[in-house]
């Protein structure tokens, strides 16, 4: 196996899925090829490609059962594919060693356990297990996620006793410390990242989502439910159904009135906003 630093992002072949392409230059990171994944002999993922590159904020769309959650398991390698191939910086994901993979690729899962009476800070901190750093530009590091997910007022409040919203931001601090150290552009997994958050914090992490693929070179990839945030945020959209991809694309170019109808089984009323955006209700 090359090395991988010396590897470079190579094309691949075409996917099934219909793709409108970005006219910008940016570095393929994650590449799915042909994946197929079933449990208990029930299908959960069918014949799924496509290409990710950094600097780019990608929305996971789809119905309850499409297929979203197996997706993101098979890149956290939680869920093993049946066929097909999944390469993170031209390498193959299963020849990462464990340490630099965790410096270059992390989830946010919707729902995160933990009894313990951590505090916060503490919480944060349990990013920093792959990286190496002082103990002063590890204290600086978790101030720094502290102060960008607006948590440095709650910073020794045990974790427990927090909203269901703050933990979301505290898991989302924790998973951002533990990706600084990225030699590469590295991948953000976000599982309904907004699930938990009233109307301001949600716009407010989409905007950090959007600020870190584009201003960082992040690969984020979100799955989410509301189109119309997905639609203002993210730089492409993936739409799944039954456990295949259907379209990977622009928002205005994939996300059509007739794909939410035959994919969601619901007619939508449309109108534009001040910047002729479609919008959909």
């Amino acid at each position: 196996m090359p090395s991988l630093e010396s590897v470079t992002a190579t094309a691949a072949a075409q996917t099934p899925a219909i793709s409108f392409e970005s006219t910008a230059v940016t570095e393929q990171v994650l590449e799915l090829k042909h994946l197929h994944a079933r449990v208990d002999n029930k299908p959960l993922l069918t014949d799924v490609s496509c290409r990710l590159q950094s600097g780019q904020f990608y929305a996971l769309l789809g119905p309850n059962g499409a297929g979203k959650s197996s997706l993101l398991r098979l890149l956290t390698q939680e869920l093993k594919a049946d066929a097909g191939r999944i390469s993170l910086h031209g390498s193959p994901l299963g020849q990462w060693p464990k340490q630099a993979l965790a410096r270059h690729l992390a989830m946010l899962p919707q729902h995160s356990s933990l009894s313990f009476p951590f505090s916060v800070r503490e919480v944060v901190a349990m990013g920093l297990y792959p990286l190496s750093l002082s103990a002063r530009d590890a204290a600086q590091l978790v101030e720094q996620q502290l102060w960008r997910l607006d948590l440095a007022h709650l910073s020794e409040r045990s974790y427990p006793a927090l909203s269901g919203g703050e933990r979301q931001r505290v898991q989302l601090a924790r998973v951002l410390t533990q990706l600084a150290q990225a030699e590469h552009s590295p991948v953000l997994l976000l599982d309904e990242p907004t699930s938990a958050l009233d109307l301001a914090q949600q716009h407010r992490v989409l905007r950090l989502a959007r600020e870190l693929a584009h201003e960082q070179g992040y690969t984020v990839l979100a799955v989410l439910h509301d189109l119309n945030q997905a639609s203002h945020y993210a730089d492409q959209l993936l739409v799944m159904d039954k456990g295949k991809l259907l379209v990977q694309g622009e928002p205005q170019q994939a996300l059509t009135p007739e794909l939410i109808s035959r994919v969601w089984h619901y007619e939508p009323g449309t109108f534009a906003d001040a910047q002729g955006q479609r919008l959909y209700f």
